[in-house]
């Protein structure tokens, strides 16, 4: 949750990308007819749906990493042949603690940071740019599926019955409700151009496979983590670019086939770590961190506890907690003269499209911590059943509200937040100073350095060895080197 978004007037209530996006996007591809030029309407529209693409992904990153990636965004995309000048693209560097990549016609294409930082050099970079650039210049995104990635419990058929694309959302992870995925013959193709414009601009094409080989170990890690904490979500980029096990060896074959030996093309290492050193990792304390299964926002000096086993998704406006036998969001907005009560009933009213106020029971009065509470629920009907949706609110300050939506089976009252709507309070100064960003920091192996004694340095309390392999592209046989450079996670300064 942003706190500058988080402070605005209104309900923090609205859908990350929207099914207007979707279609802008949609509409962008189907106009771009081959993959020799961007058509001037395919400027606008990219130009139209990259602000939304922006505040979804947690803005562009503003560290002085931006110079180096628009620069080689650009040098690898003139080499589809989409456009001849490198001026005619966009290349955007997130701030987004999700590992994921995109291009959208019109010549805007995406990396987020999290995904910079598993790269080891250079021509990684240039090949996750030319994978996207080349879904575009394949049209992808016109012969692709949109599909819900709506929750196990609140179907479409809610947002039927209510008319709310809103209602709809809460179900499902708020930056997954749409989800562009490609199938295994698109990542394929993707896979092929982007090695083809690898070699076209000097770089080593043998980088694509280096870079999948990561991306693979790297999702297996990430499900290890997250099945402690319950998540059994497949991360964010093996849900939009399906891992498949010879996709590694297929890329290898291509490179061999571009007639450019391995070893002769680029990699830039040293240039790239150089660029990298400091970048963000991880959640952005500015933005709130996810820890386990606590979220905390220094900035907002708030904190609330989710259920076992659930998971939880730091959104843009919102943060979204689910698992099995029930689903929720947090968000916040202005707290008018009306009260509580009125800002249930305009939450509900959200829930409801807006213009259809969703007819609740009376609400019931109470505090936690000092703070003034309101709650009310709602009974609705969904394609998985009956489902009761309750609205939490908190009097946070004179004019600022917080409030938890959650949906359960119906009958269950609230379920399994019992504990979670207890569980908000505020943090003292001194908490939120203690929560300090974690950073990419680059460091020169040292005589006498091994591989435990540089992963004990790795900012986490569990599985340190393993994230430092996965971080440096490394096995446990590995044999380091004095003067070479290792990437590490450590903790920053506070925020």
């Amino acid at each position: 949750m942003r706190y500058g978004l988080m402070l605005r007037a209104g309900i923090g209530v609205a859908l990350a990308i929207t099914p207007i996006s979707i279609a802008i996007l949609q509409a962008a591809a189907d106009a771009q007819g081959s993959a020799s030029a961007i058509s001037e309407k395919d400027r606008r529209e990219g130009a139209q749906a990259h602000p939304e693409l922006l505040k979804e992904f947690g803005g562009a990153y503003s560290g002085s990493q931006v110079p180096y990636v628009t620069a080689v965004g650009k040098r690898i995309a003139v080499q589809s042949g989409l456009a001849n000048s490198e001026s005619a693209y966009t290349i955007t560097l997130l701030n987004s603690p999700v590992m994921n990549a995109f291009a959208i016609p019109g010549g805007y294409v995406y990396v987020t940071r999290q995904l910079m930082g598993l790269m080891n050099d250079e021509a990684e970079l240039a090949s996750v740019l030319g994978h996207e650039v080349g879904h575009v210049a394949a049209r992808h995104s016109q012969k692709r599926s949109t599909r819900s990635t709506l929750g196990q419990l609140l179907s479409v058929g809610l947002g039927v019955l209510t008319g709310s694309s809103e209602l709809m959302q809460i179900a499902g992870k708020a930056s997954q409700l749409y989800t562009l995925s490609y199938s295994r013959s698109q990542e394929y193709q993707a896979d092929d151009l982007g090695i083809r414009y690898l070699a076209r601009a000097g770089y080593d094409p043998y980088a694509a496979a280096d870079m999948l080989a990561s991306l693979e170990r790297s999702t297996t890690l990430d499900s290890q983590i997250a099945g402690r904490d319950g998540d059994k979500e497949t991360p964010s980029w093996a849900r939009s670019h399906p891992l498949t096990a010879d996709r590694v060896e297929r890329a290898r074959r291509q490179a061999a086939a571009s007639g450019v030996k391995q070893g002769q093309g680029v990699r830039n290492r040293d240039a790239f770590l150089n660029a990298l050193d400091g970048t963000l990792y991880g959640d952005d304390p500015a933005q709130g961190v996810v820890d386990g299964r606590w979220f905390r926002h220094p900035g907002l000096k708030l904190q609330f506890q989710a259920p076992q086993g659930f998971a939880i998704d730091n959104g843009t406006d919102m943060v979204t907690i689910q698992g099995n036998g029930g689903q929720a969001q947090f968000a916040g907005g202005t707290l008018g003269t009306d009260g509580l009560s009125g800002y249930v009933d305009r939450v509900f009213r959200s829930l409801g499209g807006g213009n259809n106020q969703i007819s609740h029971g009376t609400p019931q009065r109470g505090s936690i911590g000092g703070m003034e509470i309101l709650s009310a629920t709602a009974r609705a009907n969904s394609n998985s059943g009956a489902v009761d949706v309750t609205v939490t609110a908190y009097r946070w300050a004179a004019n600022r509200a917080f409030h938890f939506v959650t949906i359960v089976p119906a009958g269950r009252g609230i379920g399994p937040f019992a504990g979670m709507i207890d569980s908000l309070r505020r943090m003292s100064d001194s908490e939120a100073k203690a929560i300090r960003p974690r950073i990419i920091d680059v460091v020169t192996v040292k005589p006498g350095d091994t591989m435990e004694s540089l992963a004990g340095r790795m900012a986490y309390d569990d599985l340190k060895m393993d994230r430092f392999l996965v971080l440096n592209a490394l096995t446990a046989k590995a044999a380091l080197r004095p003067g070479e450079k290792v990437k590490l996670v450590v903790y920053g300064s506070p925020h």
